[in-house]
């Protein structure tokens, strides 16, 4: 079930993006940033669609990323890639707004919201996308501001085969995609857990039976009612909450669990 889930919406986010390339950002030559930029800018000055370029360009970076995130991330990337491209074949270029600023903001948004879900379904839309990600197994940067980063060579290029006002829009539309990005994507954030339980033994399988994670288990005693309890302390990632609270609540409902933003971890920690 989970896997028709994936891909509805992996599908459904590739054609959020092909509307939103052609409906927002590229009627007003507005682009998007990295590959799938150029893809842009290759697709208004040759003769070939935005689409197919995509494509072409993409094929060197899924090989990087075949070699470091997978044969699963790469499958779900190269589908993302393929429907964005084929929906980009047929959806019309049309300006759903006259204004470039709106266009700019609002394809940002839209684009931002695609990107985020595929990539938290374990896939991206190539590029920048992959290379941030690959960054982002060794070093705990947001993906949104370092697609940013990386994306914001093409506002010079832009610059140059259209117009400044342009490359200003192209900046302000990254942006606010990278911000939205990072407001789906949220991987980096790191979350220290402490969990005082009378099970503690049973709770500490649960998870390391379903995270790949190490547990530090102290022994403990209530205050008040001087009871023995362990006390496991670990650091889990905000993509894992969900999946650690239904684990808590199914091995010990009573149990007093503390969650808390960690700003920032080093040593053993597994960040992919």
């Amino acid at each position: 079930m989970y896997h028709v889930y994936k891909y509805a919406v992996l599908f459904a986010a590739s054609i959020i993006l092909g509307f939103a390339f052609n409906m927002f950002l590229l009627p007003h030559e507005v682009l998007s940033g990295g590959v799938t930029g150029l893809a842009m800018i290759l697709g208004l000055v040759s003769p070939l669609n935005s689409g197919i370029w995509l494509v072409v360009l993409n094929i060197p970076v899924f090989l990087i990323g075949l070699m470091r995130l997978g044969k699963e991330f790469i499958w779900n990337s190269v589908l993302s890639v393929f429907i964005t491209s084929m929906s980009m074949q047929y959806i019309p270029i049309l300006q759903v707004a006259a204004d470039p600023l709106l266009s700019a903001v609002f394809g940002g948004i839209i684009t931002g919201v695609g990107i985020g879900l595929i990539v938290r379904l374990n896939g991206s839309t190539g590029g920048a996308d992959i290379i941030g990600l690959v960054v982002t197994q060794k070093h705990d940067i947001p993906l949104g501001a370092l697609i940013f980063g990386i994306n914001s060579t093409v506002v010079f290029i832009s610059g140059f085969v259209f117009s400044w006002n342009l490359a200003l829009l192209t900046m302000a539309s990254i942006y606010i995609t990278g911000v939205v990005i990072d407001r789906i994507h949220t991987r980096h954030i790191k979350l220290s857990l402490m969990v005082v339980t009378t099970k503690g033994e049973e709770l500490k399988n649960e998870l390391i039976g379903n995270l790949i994670r190490g547990i530090t288990v102290m022994n403990g005693y209530g205050a008040y009612t001087n009871n023995e309890n362990k006390v496991l302390y670990t650091v889990i990632t905000r993509y894992e909450l969900a999946l650690v609270k239904h684990l808590i609540k199914n091995t010990d409902p009573k149990a007093f669990v503390s969650i808390s933003e960690t700003s920032e971890v080093f040593g053993n920690f597994r960040k992919s």
